[in-house]
């Protein structure tokens, strides 16, 4: 039997391969993750460099960047370096890595939550959403939709901190605090009441989120213009938020009610592509979609080209 005082490593599973498995996974993840910060970077700079974009759904998509791109920091590098590492995390980075992948995930759920608000206020009360949406209150807005995943991942984690450990090895490719308590010798009543607290309180999130662009579609129905207005700025948001909320589902579904028989692979997989699919295609969904983010994304483009001609063309 292991204690909290002994157990200051954990050990992690699912890197089961060979050394030239690692080296093409590397590879592939590395650039994998560059797309990543290189599409969410992208979005993050064009929306505060253009004061034309400093309009509440704009910053609001810049807010689920910067959040992508804190999500991912949790994973990825660690992950990497465990290609060519043993698979092991101090009981200090283990408790840290699961506080920003968790406080990231229901970032995302807060930032989508005020999106779907933001377009029910633009579509169905457009003479007072300039009133609604004033400058203090997207401020309170974003701070608050920082602040709340942040606290509710903080008082989770702190929950654990000091609990009694009858075990070292996590069955995830990453931290889990789920998995962290269910290595304690004896059950974790605050962990559980927080856990069970932070699943309702966004389960309200994507409640209000499903009811937000249910209201929005059968209103925008009955008008053309507003049917237009839906499919140029609402269906990014919609694709985006079913992308995330099934990659979220297939973990949480996996975790709770996951099966032996699956192979290593797909369950690394089904554990890992929250952070995979939507952190690479939201950038990709709205840049495309969003008017004006696309054209910005083909002026910085068009501007790129222009220069290395005239450069060539230079005697």
């Amino acid at each position: 039997m292991e204690n909290v005082s002994v157990v200051t490593m954990f050990t992690l599973t699912g890197l089961k391969f060979s050394l030239g498995q690692r080296i093409t996974l590397f590879l592939l993840t590395l650039l994998w993750y560059f797309m990543i910060l290189l599409g969410n970077t992208t979005l993050i700079l064009l929306i505060i460099m253009d004061k034309n974009l400093h309009k509440p759904m704009y910053i609001f998509l810049c807010n689920l960047c910067i959040n992508s791109l804190y999500g991912t920091v949790g994973f990825y590098p660690k992950f990497l370096l465990d290609l060519f590492s043993p698979h092991v995390i101090s009981y200090a980075g283990c408790m840290l890595q699961g506080f920003v992948i968790h406080s990231s995930t229901c970032g995302d759920f807060s930032i989508l939550a005020l999106m779907a608000y933001d377009r029910y206020v633009a579509i169905c009360k457009p003479l007072v959403y300039h009133s609604v949406m004033t400058k203090q209150r997207i401020s309170l807005m974003v701070f608050l939709s920082w602040l709340l995943p942040l606290y509710c991942m903080f008082m989770n984690t702190a929950t654990l901190l000091g609990a009694r450990l009858c075990g070292s090895h996590i069955n995830r490719l990453y931290c889990v605090n789920r998995l962290v308590a269910e290595l304690a010798c004896s059950p974790t009543v605050a962990n559980t009441a927080v856990a069970y607290f932070n699943m309702f309180f966004y389960f309200g999130h994507f409640v209000f989120i499903v009811w937000s662009y249910m209201y929005l579609i059968k209103t925008c129905m009955s008008s053309k213009e507003n049917w237009g207005k839906f499919m140029q700025t609402c269906l990014p948001h919609l694709v985006s938020l079913i992308i995330f909320v099934e990659s979220v589902l297939l973990d949480l579904l996996y975790m709770r009610f996951g099966s032996v028989d699956l192979s290593q692979d797909l369950s690394n997989f089904m554990a890992i592509e929250f952070l995979l699919i939507p952190p690479l295609l939201n950038p990709v969904i709205y840049g495309l979609k969003l008017t004006k983010i696309r054209k910005q994304v083909l002026n910085f483009v068009l501007v790129g080209e222009r220069g290395k001609a005239s450069a060539c063309g230079s005697p």
